[in-house]
């Protein structure tokens, strides 16, 4: 409780500083659906300055509420390869960001995958990312938010997990939910997202961690997301740079294609340096992808 209790310090003390009020909630009210009792615990570490979770095992949804709330809310999935969590960068520091437009912001800690937590590990993070969307849709009206205008953001494995909950919104991930609520999310915004698993441009980390080493060629087609847009795929927004190392930009070049291919609003920003993990700030350029972020959101509530 100690550890925890400085780390959610060190996370509300920034330059932009506090946001109007923050919440964490746990992010299932009962059992965890697919969960296996374990001894493993959270880890707070710290690496180059920045902050990461590890085994996570209780998810969990922190609200960011701005001062003058305009409806709008977007739930943040920080990037890790899946093994970890950049809650920092990727996550609370993107929050307060948007609070500062008005929008609300929610900080997903969502499950890592592990054999020993989870009966399916290549399910749960999806569990937990459309009980987040369930969940910010059902309080739509007591925390003065549109269920309209609910978005995901992912970073890196985050933007895999969004991609996925953008495009797998049909089926529920935990076949036992009786629960009606849509799932699906009203928009996406995507940031140097692992997209694909195909072998040629994967990255081997996340696909590694989430499926397993010697998956079948129907999970791997399962979860290479540009094989699943459809018509019914919510508006996407996609950041990337072209010299990303880790997650080659075709990622996004073919999510890019398959949601033009199937009549799906995209904007796509690539630039020519930045590499992986730049967060809301890509210092090779003057460009600002999060003001055009702005744009496009704006633009979209005139549709």
């Amino acid at each position: 409780m100690f550890n925890r209790l400085i780390f959610f310090f060190l996370l509300l003390i920034t330059k932009s500083g506090l946001a109007q009020s923050v919440s964490e909630m746990p992010l299932y009210p009962a059992a965890i659906p697919g969960g296996i009792s374990s001894a493993i615990q959270e880890k707070i570490i710290f690496v180059n300055g920045g902050v990461r979770i590890s085994n996570v095992i209780a998810p969990t949804l922190t609200r960011f509420s701005p001062a003058k709330p305009n409806g709008i809310s977007i739930i943040i999935c920080p990037g890790g390869g899946y093994s970890r969590l950049a809650i920092d960068h990727e996550g609370v520091e993107v929050a307060r960001a948007l609070n500062q437009q008005g929008i609300t912001a929610f900080v997903l800690k969502y499950r890592l995958p592990n054999d020993t937590i989870m009966m399916d590990k290549s399910v749960g993070p999806l569990q937990d990312a459309q009980q987040a969307i369930r969940t910010v849709r059902m309080q739509a009206a007591a925390w003065g938010l549109n269920p309209a205008r609910i978005g995901i953001m992912g970073f890196s494995a985050g933007g895999h997990l969004a991609a996925t909950a953008a495009t797998h919104f049909t089926s529920l991930a935990d076949a036992t939910s009786k629960d009606t609520v849509s799932v699906r999310p009203d928009f996406a915004v995507l940031i140097y997202p692992v997209i694909s698993f195909n072998d040629s441009i994967a990255h081997k980390g996340s696909k590694t961690n989430l499926i397993g080493k010697n998956p079948s060629a129907e999970k791997v087609k399962l979860f290479s997301n540009e094989l699943q847009v459809a018509k019914n795929t919510p508006p996407v927004f996609l950041v990337h740079a072209g010299d990303d190392g880790t997650v080659p930009v075709e990622n996004s070049i073919r999510f890019y294609q398959a949601c033009i291919q199937n009549k799906v609003p995209v904007e796509m920003h690539l630039y020519p340096k930045g590499g992986h993990g730049f967060g809301l700030h890509n210092k090779t350029t003057d460009d600002k992808w999060f003001e055009r972020l702005l744009n496009w959101i704006s633009s979209s509530q005139k549709d």
